[in-house]
């Protein structure tokens, strides 16, 4: 089976760099994959991809050596299935916000005797290969999207769930329900030390933290406190930077 070089990188003691797909574009997705990201994210969930434009983007990130990653919509079997199936080699799952919304997320992502997930590895089988089946299990990557207070709450209960991968701070929904400002990079104090707080208890656990960044700085930054899955930016945002910067040279600004 194809080997997540996310598993290999993090069991080496390093860092993933995470790239991020909002644009329902499979020309877009192949550009940024062929950039030398470890991994894409395809988002389902606030992006404007669907699961017919999700397949293609997949594809596209399959002609180089970056790690497919689908952000589902939300806590739902039949998507994450879906997306696995596809041939997603990591799903973030948003608003886990529980012991046991960890435990049906493992459960639904899982074959059985130890899960429930259906059987039907379509494109999967083409992109892991044969052996699929057997290897899946132990070699996709699960992220429990860590945002809200209640979450924070029951941050422990949530890491100590076994087969449990990984988890991705939402830093703007996390500030929002702490009752700060929903951003991503510059976050209020209080929300800075629930990001904090979230690395360490990642790190007591065993489990890899993951954030979501809009400035490499801040994913660097964050780095230090931990965080071992990094996402840099996202291609909406990359595009409008780029563009700003080449139309202020042109006009001498």
């Amino acid at each position: 089976m194809r080997p997540n070089r996310l598993r290999e990188i993090w069991a080496a003691g390093g860092t993933a760099f995470n790239g991020w797909l909002a644009l329902p574009c499979s020309v877009a997705a192949e550009t940024m994959a062929h950039q030398g990201w470890d991994s894409l994210t395809v988002d389902l969930q606030h992006g404007l991809v669907d699961d017919r434009a999700m397949v293609p983007m997949l594809q596209a990130i399959s002609t180089t050596s970056t790690v497919p990653i689908v952000r589902v919509p939300w806590l739902e079997p039949g998507i994450l299935m879906k997306a696995l199936d596809a041939g997603a080699y990591g799903v973030i799952c948003p608003m886990v916000n529980t012991r046991a919304d960890a435990e049906a997320f493992v459960r639904w992502t899982t074959y059985a005797p130890r899960g429930s997930r259906s059987f039907g590895p379509l494109r999967a089988l083409l992109y892991a290969g044969a052996d699929y089946p057997r290897e899946a299990d132990r070699t996709i990557v699960r992220f429990a999207m860590i945002e809200t207070a209640q979450a924070l709450g029951e941050l422990d209960a949530i890491l100590a769930v076994e087969g449990l991968d990984a988890i991705y701070v939402g830093p703007s929904d996390l500030s929002l329900s702490l009752g700060c400002r929903p951003v991503i990079d510059d976050v209020d104090p209080r929300a800075a030390k629930a990001i904090a707080h979230i690395a360490a208890r990642a790190q007591a656990h065993g489990v890899v933290a993951g954030i979501h960044n809009n400035s490499a700085a801040q994913a660097l930054a964050r780095q230090k406190l931990g965080y071992r899955f990094l996402t840099g930016g996202t291609d909406t945002r990359m595009l409008a930077t780029a563009s700003q910067q080449a139309l202020a040279a042109l006009r001498g600004k």
